[in-house]
């Protein structure tokens, strides 16, 4: 299967590129800001659509202004891409996919996207427009051989670190038919139960840093506003929430892969996270569960690998249904962790139990060959 596949490397910039880089992140997101408020005026006050062609001509007549002719000191084309991103962001409007596009700010995470005409690779080094040096980049991990670079994106977090994301074209194929079958059961205690009986421990990233965190931000709103001391505080608490997604992303690839590889049919039940989250108890933690993106690496590693994977629906029975006899009885609230079918007396723990009718419906759904509903979570 061929596929578009981005790879993302840690860089040391030098000292003259943090500058260069600085000012490119800068132009793209005056470009961003300014086309964007061009648009929402236009459309807000006199009814007119403006389009990417017409703010790529408004960016030209712009680069010739005296006010803003340091707009042609940094290379053209991360700033020509973000008049893209910002159709892309209208396009995702109108089609009701996302919110109406917000003005970008130079505190949050900064990117700049250089297409091939703007960067060199030789297949060990990547040189970008305007640079004397190439990158000091960490390889972490190897390209694809004869791999063919479409996009670098040159990124800035919070926590002032650099990142590239080179985008190439790769090549996957399905794994060897693996003999496993899973059931899997969504929890918070522990954040997958398996129709095998296995429970895995929710890492809970975010509730095992929540009173560090708490801490450096009561110091950050005690620092006066535009002090040396305030920058150094917010950039702690910038570094210790990127430890925390971090480690909740490394857990979440190391499962979902895990998952995929040992088992050939996965079954899962679909949540409407959203509605979850409006259950004020229980909202902070199902946060930090990142149930959905743990969903969305599932689906895309079992459609690179060749795996099968069955959404059931979220109003299936699953926990009040005995899955030795099919029994079904009428309430099960949440306190009850383990339960005694009253039709043939199998004792049940709840979420292993659901793990397997999970597993039995996905396998049902499956043979039957039947619709299977989207795994939208």
């Amino acid at each position: 299967m061929e596929i578009k596949r981005a790879y993302r490397f840690r860089f040391y910039p030098t000292p003259e590129q943090e500058v260069i880089l600085a000012r490119t992140f800068g132009c793209a997101r005056f470009a961003y800001n300014h086309m964007l408020r061009i648009r929402t005026d236009a459309w807000f006050k006199e009814q007119k659509r403006i389009g990417y062609h017409d703010t790529s001509a408004l960016l030209t007549e712009l680069k010739k202004q005296p006010e803003t002719i340091w707009l042609n000191e940094v290379s053209s084309v991360p700033v020509q891409q973000s008049l893209r991103h910002l159709q892309t962001a209208f396009g995702n409007f109108f089609a009701k996919r996302a919110k109406y596009p917000t003005f970008k700010s130079k505190h949050d995470k900064q990117a700049a996207e250089y297409t091939s005409s703007a960067f060199k690779w030789d297949g060990k080094t990547l040189k970008l427009a305007k640079m004397d040096a190439p990158l000091n980049i960490r390889w972490s991990r190897t390209l694809p051989k004869a791999a063919k670079l479409t996009t670098a994106t040159v990124s800035k977090d919070a926590a002032g670190r650099y990142f590239v994301s080179l985008l190439c074209d790769d090549s996957v194929s399905a794994k060897p038919v693996a003999s496993g079958q899973i059931g899997i059961d969504l929890g918070l205690t522990h954040f997958v139960i398996l129709s095998t009986g296995e429970k895995i421990t929710a890492p809970n990233t975010f509730r095992k840093n929540e009173s560090r965190l708490a801490k450096l931000q009561r110091r950050l709103a005690k620092k006066q506003k535009g002090s040396a001391n305030r920058i150094k505080a917010k950039l702690k608490v910038a570094r210790l929430h990127a430890k925390i997604a971090d480690t909740r992303k490394d857990f979440l690839h190391k499962l979902s892969t895990r998952l995929v590889n040992e088992n050939q049919v996965i079954a899962i039940e679909s949540l409407a996270v959203n509605n979850m989250q409006k259950n004020h108890c229980l909202a902070k933690s199902i946060s930090d569960a990142a149930w959905s993106e743990f969903v969305r690496q599932l689906e895309y590693k079992s459609l690179w690998y060749g795996r099968t994977l069955i959404g059931i629906d979220r109003w299936y029975p699953s926990s009040k249904r005995c899955s030795d006899c099919g029994h079904t009885v009428p309430k099960m609230p949440l306190k009850v962790r383990d339960w005694v079918c009253p039709e043939c007396g199998s004792i049940h723990d709840r979420d292993i139990n659901a793990a397997r009718n999970i597993l039995a419906a996905g396998l049902a759904v499956s043979a039957l060959g039947e619709s299977v509903n989207p795994v939208c979570i």
